[in-house]
């Protein structure tokens, strides 16, 4: 794991905001009313009305009094059957603080120490299990709204990224920029809904909290507890509006359904549960999930707690997929081998962690839910993100997320905007892309749209590292590939041509001059006069750099002549006219320092044929 910020949010590095504001991922504000659904009247609110299925809402008790002591859990019936048992819940010393008949789930609050085991033993329930190993916050029967904060305006005008660049949604937009009709939800810590550039695609009508396990639609309950949220939400679809940023669908619509605990951040299996649920009833073609549900890392089914959190999350996921809604979510930050589980020293992360032994029936929610779409992320230069999760069969796709210097800028909180890297980052850029396939076929099941996420995805070869295990077309750091938006709006593009790449870093000293080469083998004839240089140079004041592409005849091609100035970092796609060349031969990167002070790295460079 990170040590800067719990990998639950999969982010591995703090934003940095524009205008100089340094923005981290802090203590976030209070939260909202909790309320049993959007069709409750509002005096069946106040009274604690509870949800019995989707469309319904039946007065109940209120819950008790907040009391020191008071724990959730999740008490598991045959879907429908809850008001069978709902009974035996108060009779045992509990509270139904929130309930969903469609799937038979529970949200259960209790002070007494024998409430789950006597709950066990009741006839229709099926399991029962604690979500978390502390106190439920009184919050959660008397919360407060999220601040809204005050918002600045920006001169920042739209420009190419490199992750939007590296999966084509700068060409994509060419051809469509998503459809008003679909609805892609962000199960996070909030968005900014007043943001300069979510305003124009957010939907406030579908949008609430379920923080604590049930859904809040009062105004602004929705809002950014933190920063994470708004920034994954401007990835998916920030607008095509001149300003700031533009997302990989600025026509789709976003609606915020928070589901991090204030004070904490947590993200407790209720509340995921109370997501997905909110999903599926409000029409949401996609969903991102970057996080893990808290507080344990993987869930193991032999112990009786964590079996009923993965059913009760496992079947709020079936149910939000028979709505029509495609879960993506993000693979993790601690350069873990998911499908070699050996060990968890994270959890529980809500009271004192302790390291246990784990084997692969263990698992991540929601990222290893069956049906969901688990992504790994990459760095600039395409290669594995060094802190990204890996698994062969159970990374289904990949996506830009940074790493290092080098991170993916998205909207703040407050109209500001800044960079943040993590699996956190590339799994809203999978969503984008999904939400860009279901525009472009409305049809499509969400069976239907994750398939074409991976047949669209460019394949991504294993480099040499044994821990990757599998295929080109299918492996353990990139799944399928590297999504593809342009394909996924139907456009057309050629189709690369061989590609090779050096991950090796080669030290940049000053007044200096290094090289690192490409061997290009099996190419036929020539070079083409559109060759593709991938480069990634990490070095501070880049206009001491030059950089050139030699080709292996000796021929110069001059990438960067010492331009730039004081900007850091050269990441870019250069196209040189390299027809006059044979393609077979060692092809070199050469990099000349012509100052002191400042000195960097080759971090990566490719060629495409």
């Amino acid at each position: 794991m990170f040590s800067q910020i719990s990998s639950r949010l999969r982010t591995s590095a703090v934003a940095v905001a524009a205008l100089g504001t340094t923005a981290a991922l802090a203590a976030p504000a209070g939260l909202a009313q909790a309320a049993p659904t959007d069709t409750a009247p509002v005096a069946a609110r106040s009274a604690g009305a509870t949800q019995t299925s989707p469309t319904t809402v039946t007065k109940a008790a209120a819950p008790a009094a907040w009391a020191a002591g008071t724990r959730a859990y999740l008490v598991i019936t045959a879907p429908g059957g809850t008001s069978a048992v709902s009974g035996a819940v108060t009779s045992n010393g509990g509270s139904v603080f929130a309930s969903y008949d469609a799937i038979g789930v529970i949200v259960a609050h209790s002070t007494s120490t024998s409430f789950a085991s006597a709950m066990r033993a009741v006839t229709g329930v099926q399991q029962v299990g604690a979500t978390r190993t502390s106190d439920v916050p009184a919050d959660a029967y008397n919360p407060a709204l999220p601040a809204n904060p005050a918002q600045s305006a920006t001169t920042l005008t739209e420009s190419n990224r490199w992750d939007m660049t590296q999966i084509k949604a700068d060409q994509a937009w060419a051809v469509s920029t998503g459809s008003a009709s679909v609805k892609v939800g962000v199960l996070d810590t909030g968005v900014d809904d007043q943001h300069q550039d979510i305003a124009p695609n957010f939907n406030a009508a579908d949008s609430a909290s379920c923080a604590y396990g049930k859904a809040d639609t009062r105004a602004g309950a929705w809002r950014d507890v933190g920063t994470h949220g708004t920034h994954v939400a401007g990835t998916i679809a920030a607008a095509k509006n001149g300003k700031g940023v533009i997302g990989v669908a600025p026509g789709v619509k976003i609606s915020s359904v928070r589901i991090a605990e204030p004070t904490s951040s947590l993200f407790f299996a209720e509340n995921t549960i109370c997501g997905f649920m909110w999903a599926g009833d409000h029409g949401f073609k996609v969903t991102n999930n970057s996080y893990y549900t808290d507080p344990w890392q993987f869930n193991c089914p032999d112990n009786i707690d964590q079996a009923a959190i993965i059913e009760g999350v496992r079947r709020a996921q079936v149910y939000a997929e028979g709505k029509g809604s495609l879960q993506v979510a993000a693979a993790g930050n601690s350069n873990y081998d998911l499908a070699n589980k050996t060990t968890d020293s994270e959890s529980p992360n809500d009271s004192t962690p302790v390291t246990r032994t784990i084997t692969n029936a263990c698992i991540d929610i929601p990222t290893e839910l069956p049906g969901v779409v688990t992504v790994a992320a990459q760095a600039s230069g395409g290669a594995k993100s060094s802190y990204s999760n890996f698994g062969n069969g159970v990374i289904d796709v990949a996506a830009p997320g940074g790493d290092g210097a080098t991170g993916v800028y998205s909207t703040l909180p407050g109209g500001k905007y800044g960079s943040m890297s993590g699996t956190s980052m590339a799994s809203p850029h999978v969503a984008g892309v999904a939400a860009l396939i279901a525009s472009a076929n409305p049809a499509f099941t969400p069976a239907q749209i994750r398939d074409q996420l991976g047949t669209q995805a460019t394949d991504r070869a294993c480099p040499s590292d044994t821990r990757c295990k599998g295929t080109t077309t299918k492996n353990g750091f990139f799944g399928e590939g590297a999504v593809d938006a342009l394909k996924a709006v139907g456009g057309n593009t050629p189709p690369p041509g061989a590609y090779f790449e050096n991950l090796t870093d080669v030290a940049i000293a000053d007044n200096a001059t290094v090289e690192s080469a490409i061997t290009v083998s099996g190419v036929t004839g020539n070079a083409p006069a559109t060759l593709k240089v991938g480069v990634d140079v990490k070095h501070t004041y880049i206009g001491d750099l030059k950089v050139d592409l030699v080709a292996p005849d000796g021929t110069v091609y001059t990438l960067h002549n010492r331009t730039g100035s004081g900007t850091d970092n050269i990441v870019q796609t250069f196209t040189v006219n390299a027809s006059a060349e044979v393609a077979n031969g060692v092809w070199k990167l050469r990099v000349n320092d012509n100052a002191s002070q400042d000195t960097g790295k080759i971090d990566a460079w490719n060629l495409t044929f």
